[in-house]
Order: C-alpha cells, then sequence, then structure tokens
C-alpha cells in the first residue's frame, strides 16, 4: 500500500502524476490520497499531522510525504523507516516527530536517481519511484545515516498552535490530547473554552474542543465553524490551563 500525503492541492495535475508514476512503477499497487490539502509550504504542521495520520495504516505502508519549499536545493531526498512504515520525501523537519516518537527508527539517504529529475517535482521522479520500490519489496540504493538530519529537532513534542482548519471550519492542533488534563481548558483568541466528548454534547452553535479521531486536540463549534465564530486562521496560539 502507497499512501499519498502532501501540500499539492488537488486542483492541479500534480497528484495525477504521482499517481501515474506508481501505476507504471507497482502496477495493482494500493494507492489512497490520505493529505493532499497540508498548508502550503507549512513544514511544521505536516511534521505534527503525518504521526497522529499515519497511525491508522498498517506495518510496511509506504508513504510518499512532500512539504518541500526547498525542493531542488541541497536538503537530503530520505526513506525513513518508524513504527514498521516506510516515510519517502525530504529531509526537512517533515519526518522529525515520527523519528523523535520511535526510538528505533532507521533512516537512509536516498542515493538512487532517475533518468529524469527535474529541479521541481521530486515527488514525482525521485519520491514516487522509490515509493514504489519499497512497496514491491526492493531496497534502492541508500545509505545507511541512522539519523535524520537537524531541522525541526528545536520544534516541542506538543505544538500548542492551530495547525490547519478542515473544510468544516474545525481547528486541528499540534498537541495531543492525551498529554493534558481531562479538565483542561482552551483558550484561542482571548475565548475560553470547555472541553467536550463529541459535538452532540453541546448546544447547537456552542464552540468547545475536544480529542478528534486522530488523538489532536481540536476546536469545533456543534453544527457551525469555529474558524468564523472564534476567527481561527492556522498558526494561531492556543493555551491549555
Amino acid at each position: 500500500m502507497i499512501v499519498l500525503f502532501t501540500d499539492y492541492g488537488l486542483t492541479d495535475s500534480y497528484v495525477g502524476q504521482l499517481h501515474a508514476v506508481i501505476a507504471r512503477a507497482a502496477p495493482g499497487e494500493a494507492v489512497i490520497d490520505l493529505l493532499h490539502h497540508v498548508p502550503n509550504h507549512d513544514i511544521r504542521a505536516g511534521a505534527y499531522l503525518l504521526p497522529a495520520y499515519a497511525a491508522e495504516f498498517p506495518e510496511e505502508t509506504v508513504f510518499i510525504c512532500v512539504v518541500d519549499p526547498g525542493v531542488g536545493s541541497s536538503r537530503a531526498p530520505v526513506m525513513l523507516r518508524a513504527f514498521g512504515q516506510w516515510f519517502v520525501g525530504p529531509d526537512n523537519g517533515l519526518f522529525q516527530l515520527l523519528a523523535r516518537r520511535d526510538v528505533d527508527h532507521q533512516a537512509y539517504i536516498i542515493d538512487w536517481r532517475p533518468e529524469r529529475l527535474s529541479h521541481s517535482f521530486h515527488g514525482r521522479d525521485l519520491f514516487a519511484p522509490v515509493a514504489a520500490m519499497l512497496a514491491r519489496g526492493e531496497f534502492p540504493q541508500a545509505s545507511d545515516t541512522g539519523l535524520l538530519g537537524s531541522a525541526g529537532s528545536e520544534w516541542p513534542d506538543e505544538l500548542a498552535q492551530v495547525l490547519m482548519v478542515d473544510h468544516f471550519g474545525n481547528a486541528i492542533t499540534g498537541v495531543r490530547a492525551q498529554t493534558v488534563s481531562p479538565d483542561a481548558r482552551l483558550t484561542v483568541n482571548q475565548t475560553v473554552l470547555p472541553r467536550a466528548r463529541t459535538f452532540s454534547d453541546v448546544p447547537i452553535g456552542e464552540a468547545f474542543w475536544y480529542e478528534n479521531a486522530n488523538g489532536l486536540i481540536e476546536i469545533a463549534v456543534n453544527q457551525g465553524s469555529a474558524a468564523e465564530k472564534l476567527a481561527i486562521r492556522a498558526g494561531d496560539p492556543v493555551e491549555l490551563s
């Protein structure tokens, strides 16, 4: 199984071109479009979202992960083995939280190169073929580094910030709910919110925070938009007390 996690969006041809490469290189392999709306160029947001979403997939799943504003630069292309899964993408901090949370992780710099390598589309020309090799049970030419580079090493274990706003207007943060008190109150944009178990536990139109289905703290409004009601945007800080 190959899973795609990018900031490419779905209005352009980028995702389709990834699928085309995988179809040629690993025909019949299941391909899942997990998320293509990581906030544009926001490596840190992707780094906190990826572990939460990857946990839903079985061991040996191969992830193509592209939030790569430095594509074509000196940043290394890497493969990370963590939690029994493979992650293929740039060594720019995107895999930092995964590696930190799995002390037995293993990192490899990808040495293999295709005949055609665009300076601006490593997702298609490098990461997709490498992911297809791994899905076929082959190991591409790579150097065992053991560890990732230092990008993102200063980021906290829990990021008290809105990572992204989904199409419902729910605001997803970088804090795992299990790390805070069940009675904690959340403050965002000078508004203090209580915790609720789920949407129907509060009146229609009321804002609250809850542990979402992936274990992250999320701000929501029952049958409404937290982003609109509370003027929330990606990057807004939150405080838990």
